[in-house]
C-alpha cells in the first residue's frame, strides 16, 4: 500500500489536489452555459467520478506489502469495519448533496464567488472540527489565523457578489437592443424579455446576431448568455444564489471530518483488534454513496427538474452526447482531486489538508479567462476581488504553514 512518508510528498500530492478540484467546477460550468442540462452533465460525471475512486483502491490501495494496521484495499473489504464505513459513505452523501447544490448556484451567483464562499464555509467549520479530531497535531496559532482569514474572504465574497450584480443589473437597464426590462408583454418586473423572433444558431444555441458580436462584460453578452444557458436567472433575487451557496457550504464543511473519523476511528467504535479503514478504503466507500445519491437525485430531477431547468428523460439523457466527454472528464479531476485531498489529509493532517480549498483561486482564473466574469465592471467591484483574492492567499499560506505529521506507527 503506497503511503506518504514526509511533508514534502504530502504538500506536492495536495497541490495536484488544488489544480483538480479548482478545474472540475469550471468545466461544468462550461456546459451549463452552452445549453447542456445539468442533470445530463450530473449523471456523466457521476459515472467517472466513482471510476476515479475505484482507480485509485486498486493501484495505491494495492501496492507494496500489507501491515497488520494498515491492510491492502482488498483485504480490508471482508473486515468488520461497519462503523468506519458508515462514517466513510455519510461523507460521501453530503458531498454529493453540496455539488449537486453547487451546480445551480454558479448559475445564479457565478463561478468565482460560489466556490469562494463555499470553500470559506469548509475552512471556518471543517476545519476547526478536524482539528480537534486529529489530535491538535497542526499548530493553532497558525491554523487558526487561516481560518479567520476565511473567514474574512466568505464576507468579502458576498460583497464582491452584491456589487457586480448591481453592475450588471445597471448594464441591463441601460441597454437599448430588442431585449426589454421590465412589464412587457405579462412578464414581471426585473425579468427579461427573450425575442423569440430572433434567429437561432443551432449549434450555440445562441441568437446569430448576437453570437458574433456581443463582447464579454457587456448587456448584449448577458442577453445572449441567458438565452443560451440552461438554468434562467434573470430576475431571480440575490439571496436565492447566496442561499444555495452557504448551503453547499455547509454540506462540504462535513464530509473531511467524515472521512476523518472513518480513517482514524477517534470514536473508538471498531471492535478491538480491528484495523481502521485505510484512506483508499475509506474513499472508495465514500465515493459509492456519492454515486449512489448522485444518480438518483439526478434521474429523479429528469422528470422533476428545479430552478426552471426543462424536463427531460433517462432516454434523452443516453442520447445527449454533445459535451459529454467534458462531463466525463469533470467527474475524473473531482474524483482524483477528492483522493488525493485524503492522501494528503491522512499524511499531514486533515485540518492542513483543507488548504486545498484554495481552489477558488484557481476557479476564478477559468471564470475570467473562459466566462468573461467581471469584465467592464466597476472599480468598486474590481477592488473587492482583489481583496478577496488576496485574503484567500493570505488564507491558504497560514494554512500549509500549520501542517504536522501523523504518525504511522
Amino acid at each position: 500500500m503506497f503511503i506518504i512518508e514526509d511533508k514534502g510528498g504530502a504538500i506536492a500530492i495536495m497541490c495536484a489536489s488544488l489544480l483538480f478540484l479548482g478545474t472540475w467546477p469550471a468545466v461544468l460550468t462550461l456546459l451549463e452555459r452552452r445549453g447542456r442540462l445539468p442533470q445530463h452533465t450530473y449523471l456523466d460525471y457521476s459515472i467517472t467520478n466513482l471510476l476515479a475512486a475505484v482507480l485509485i483502491a486498486l493501484t495505491f490501495g494495492q501496492l507494496g506489502e500489507p501491515k497488520h494496521n494498515m491492510p491492502n484495499f482488498f483485504t480490508q473489504l471482508s473486515q468488520d469495519n461497519l462503523p468506519s464505513v458508515l462514517f466513510a459513505m455519510a461523507g460521501g452523501v453530503v458531498l454529493s448533496i453540496g455539488n449537486l447544490s453547487t451546480q445551480y448556484a454558479w448559475a445564479y451567483v457565478g463561478l468565482s464567488v460560489t466556490e469562494v464562499i463555499s470553500s470559506s464555509m469548509v475552512v471556518v467549520i471543517g476545519t476547526t472540527l478536524n482539528y480537534f479530531l486529529d489530535d491538535r497535531i497542526n499548530r493553532a496559532e497558525i491554523l487558526f489565523t487561516g481560518v479567520g482569514c476565511f473567514l474574512v474572504a466568505v464576507i468579502l465574497g458576498s460583497l464582491v457578489h452584491a456589487s457586480n450584480a448591481a453592475d450588471n443589473e445597471k448594464k441591463l437597464s441601460e441597454s437599448t437592443n430588442s431585449y426589454k426590462l421590465g412589464k412587457d408583454g405579462g412578464t414581471e418586473t426585473g425579468k427579461q424579455v427573450i425575442d423569440k423572433d430572433a434567429p437561432k444558431d443551432m449549434e450555440n444555441g445562441a441568437s446569430a446576431d448576437y453570437a458574433t458580436k456581443a463582447e464579454a462584460g457587456t448587456a448584449e453578452y448577458l442577453i445572449e448568455l441567458e438565452e443560451r444557458r440552461s438554468i434562467k436567472v434573470f430576475g431571480s433575487s440575490t439571496y436565492i444564489g447566496l442561499g444555495i451557496v452557504f448551503f453547499s457550504g455547509i454540506c462540504f464543511s462535513l464530509f473531511s471530518p467524515a472521512i476523518n473519523l472513518a480513517t482514524n476511528d477517534q470514536w473508538h467504535t471498531l471492535k478491538d483488534g480491528v484495523p481502521h479503514l485505510v484512506v483508499y478504503t475509506a474513499f472508495f466507500y465514500f465515493s459509492i454513496s456519492c454515486f449512489v445519491v448522485g444518480i438518483g437525485l439526478n434521474i429523479l430531477f429528469l422528470y422533476h427538474p428545479r430552478a426552471g431547468v426543462p424536463k427531460s428523460s433517462f432516454k434523452a439523457y443516453l442520447n445527449d452526447w454533445e459535451g459529454r466527454q467534458w462531463a466525463l472528464l469533470a467527474g475524473f479531476l473531482c474524483g482524483f482531486g477528492n483522493g488525493f485531498q485524503f492522501m494528503g489529509g491522512q499524511a499531514a493532517g486533515y485540518a492542513a489538508a483543507d488548504a486545498v480549498q484554495a481552489l477558488p483561486l484557481v476557479s476564478t482564473f477559468w471564470g475570467i479567462l473562459l466566462f468573461g466574469e467581471y469584465r467592464k465592471s466597476s472599480k468598486k467591484t474590481y477592488t473587492l476581488l482583489a481583496l478577496m483574492l488576496l485574503m484567500f492567499i493570505a488564507a491558504v499560506a497560514t494554512l500549509m504553514a500549520s501542517s504536522g505529521h501523523r504518525s504511522t506507527k
